[in-house]
């Protein structure tokens, strides 16, 4: 899977994904640090990587139709979240990736599960 890690999340995030065997590119790494939503989402859709961010507001599926990218995935951490809740939210995801495709969807990963927007047609 082709995915895009915002610049919320770094280089340790990065290679639990790699080792999980994705292919991984960075806002920072790619210089859009600070790009408005809009233009980052763009970026993902042209690239046709799914986004893969901590930033609630890639959550909304009225601003951001999940149908409309390669996939949208917010990680959703505790208020006071330790290294190691991002990192098993990390490996969930990535386990999901390899069975699941997110192509068209948003998920929501949340300590110990993740939930899928059902897009109304």
């Amino acid at each position: 899977m082709k995915i895009k890690l915002d610049e919320n999340l770094g280089r340790r995030v990065a290679e639990r994904f790699r080792q999980a065997g994705h292919d991984v590119a960075s806002v920072r790494d790619q210089g859009l640090c600070a790009a408005p939503d809009g233009e980052l989402i763009e970026v993902c859709r042209s690239e046709r990587r799914c986004l893969v961010s901590l930033d609630m507001d890639f959550a909304n599926p009225l601003i951001f139709k999940p149908s409309m990218y390669a996939g949208i995935a917010v990680l959703r951490l505790p208020a006071r979240p330790s290294a190691d809740d991002l990192i098993a939210s990390v490996d969930l995801l990535a386990l999901k990736l390899a069975s699941a495709p997110i192509e068209g969807r948003l998920w929501v990963v949340a300590p110990g599960r993740i939930r899928q927007h059902e897009e109304e047609e």
